[in-house]
């Protein structure tokens, strides 16, 4: 945050010297220099989704039809891009719930990797059903990380630790992350998420 407030002169030039020698950001995970990207996004609504500031719901219990309460991400091609944000169910009366995904864009559109939650607090990877990580029950803080290096590989951190690593082919990408009924869940959830983050290199 800057701030507005008048210093010394010779205490302005130490700050601006300590700023100088500052790294451009630093990501909690993936080491090296990042640099920080505010990319642009937009709301995504469906069925019994409901979205307020950054508190995502599903209010029914449907099985069938697209329920999602998402926010979409600008489109990305090459680089390496990496995705924090922190999440917390507050309540959930469903299982197999969406939430936080990367996607394919362009020619190659669809979904890449997606990382739904059980009830029981069971995290797992959409496309294969493997376990990514436990725990993630109802007023638990969970940090999910996605470092994605475009034509090499995808990688997920689960509060800091490396969960997953895949290949990911060249093309175009972007992040989504909210609540979204999988082919086999069902709402309802409210999910909170916190400390949304962006840096590419």
């Amino acid at each position: 945050m800057r701030t507005r407030t008048r210093i010394g002169g010779a205490l302005a030039a130490a700050v601006c010297g300590l700023a100088i020698l500052a790294p451009v950001a630093d990501a909690q995970v993936g080491g090296g220099t990042w640099k920080s990207w505010s990319p642009g996004y937009k709301e995504q609504r469906k069925g019994c989704g409901q979205i307020s500031g950054l508190t995502f719901k599903l209010t029914c219990s449907d099985g069938s039809g697209e329920q999602r309460a998402e926010r979409r991400y600008e489109t990305y091609a090459g680089g390496t891009h990496q995705f924090e944000g922190s999440f917390k169910i507050t309540s959930m009366g469903g299982s197999r719930i969406s939430l936080k995904q990367t996607f394919r864009d362009g020619p190659n559109a669809g979904p890449y990797f997606l990382l739904a939650v059980e009830k029981g607090g069971r995290l797992y990877a959409v496309e294969n059903g493997q376990t990514v990580a436990t725990g993630a029950t109802a007023g638990t803080s969970v940090r999910v990380t996605t470092i994605n290096q475009v034509g090499s590989s995808h990688q997920v951190y689960i509060n800091g630790s490396l969960k997953q690593t895949d290949d990911s082919p060249s093309g175009s990408y972007y992040d989504k992350f909210g609540s979204y009924r999988t082919a086999s869940g069902a709402g309802p959830i409210t999910v909170q998420w916190s400390g949304i983050k962006f840096w590419t290199r």
